[in-house]
């Protein structure tokens, strides 16, 4: 048990809060659009439902990204995660769907809603509580992307650099950003129906809802897509790799650099120049060396490297990845 419970706690926290969350709001609005009849409320019931089931399902696939690599997958679990929030992608897709269904139905026959105060303290729950694990969510994009920033700050932050964060902290980003939206879309539709005579709005808001779904989908399967085939690291990534193989005192310049992103993980491949005159047995000390310092990182998983002399030619450059048909054929 305890063991389980120390694989449980490798998982993303952003994951698990949205899930626990949302399967509360999912319950709780749930009941009220039965109740009342709002076709806002339902929508918003309908986005709480997908959130729970994809972010249930993208916390358990971090879980399984967190395994060793093994002799028969030798560069780990970090893909799995991708396919897992796929599975997210089409949840939200089919729920997507349902809602704005509903919306169309909704402006052909406005439905009379009732129980205005028990709607509007919902919504407002919701708004309060999506926002909190938004909040969470871009705190977390702020810690794996190591930028620093406090209070308001980690806002525009989180908006730059979401696209380096992990694929789940991503996935909760952006459902819980539409979430919110979807929540004070609700709560205006639930208001001026109540108070106007413009019933067409809960229609409205509902497809409004649904289409913002359909928006995070076709965002993060692309993004998990792309994962799925193989994705270079920021820019960002690679040239604070390439900081720590530099540090060396006797790595002169890096001939090829590749870092291919698994999951939250980075693979390193890369040749590096050592100063010429150097016995095989110490070019072997330093390459071991060097692995070791990009291993200290705790984003990097995997690290192969070979070792050439020095060409007396500069290839790396800050922000350029030498090209990989430079490299001699005197590694080892």
């Amino acid at each position: 048990m305890a063991s389980l419970w120390e694989t449980l706690k490798k998982g993303n926290t952003s994951s698990a809060t949205a899930a626990l969350g949302n399967t509360g709001l999912a319950v709780v609005k749930g009941f009220a659009a039965a109740y009342s009849g709002s076709g806002a409320m339902f929508a918003s019931a309908m986005h709480s439902v997908a959130d729970a089931v994809n972010q249930g399902f993208v916390f358990f696939g971090s879980v399984l990204g967190e395994k060793k690599p093994t002799r028969r997958f030798p560069t780990g679990f970090g893909r799995v995660i991708n396919l897992f929030c796929m599975v997210a992608v089409i949840v939200v897709t089919i729920m997507a769907y349902e809602t704005i269904k509903e919306g169309f139905h909704l402006l052909q026959v406005p439905a009379v809603s009732t129980h205005f105060w028990l709607n509007a303290v919902i919504l407002t729950l919701a708004i309060l509580v999506d926002g909190f694990v938004l909040i969470k969510a871009m705190k977390e994009i702020v810690h794996e992307t190591r930028v620093e920033a406090k209070g308001w700050g980690i806002v525009p932050l989180a908006f730059r650099n979401v696209g380096r964060a992990a694929p789940p902290t991503r996935l909760v980003f952006y459902e819980d950003l539409v979430a919110t939206l979807g929540a004070v879309l609700a709560l205006l539709a639930v208001v001026m129906t109540q108070f106007t005579t413009f019933t067409w709005l809960d229609g409205i808001a509902t497809i409004l809802i649904g289409f913002l779904m359909i928006g995070v989908g076709f965002r993060v399967g692309y993004d998990n897509m792309v994962g799925l085939i193989g994705v270079a690291a920021p820019k960002e990534v690679e040239e604070r790799v390439a900081k720590i193989i530099l540090q060396d005192p006797d790595v002169t310049d890096i001939n090829r650099l590749r870092i291919v992103q698994e999951g939250r993980f980075y693979h390193v491949e890369s040749y590096l120049e050592l100063r010429p005159g150097l016995m095989l047995s110490v070019a072997d000390d330093i390459k071991f060396r060097v692995r070791d310092s990009l291993l200290a990182d705790p984003d990097i998983s995997d690290v192969t490297l070979g070792i050439l002399e020095d060409n007396g030619i500069t290839d790396w450059k800050p922000g350029t990845t030498p090209d990989s048909d430079s490299v001699r054929q005197t590694s080892s």
